[in-house]
């Protein structure tokens, strides 16, 4: 079981940096990057497409990475 949890765990942590790495940039260029994209502020749009559903993929595996994380602890603390 231990093993099992192992690999699934590893196999998490590789879907979500390929999850966050597909992601869409939001900064248009560098002075956005030094100024921490304050004109942006209240231009908040909600995310549609593609974009919407990285979203949502890195929250559901980020989801099973601590589910993941905390059977890791229990089962070997028993």
């Amino acid at each position: 079981m231990y093993n099992l949890l192992i690999t699934l765990l590893l196999i998490d942590c590789v879907l979500i940096t390929i999850a966050v790495l597909m992601q869409p940039s939001k900064t248009n260029d560098a002075m956005s990057a030094l100024t921490g994209g304050a004109d942006d502020l209240f231009a908040k749009q909600k995310p549609r497409g593609f974009e919407a559903f990285m979203q949502k993929t890195t929250v559901v595996l980020g989801i099973i990475f601590f589910v993941l994380s905390l059977g890791l602890v229990w089962l070997s603390s028993h």
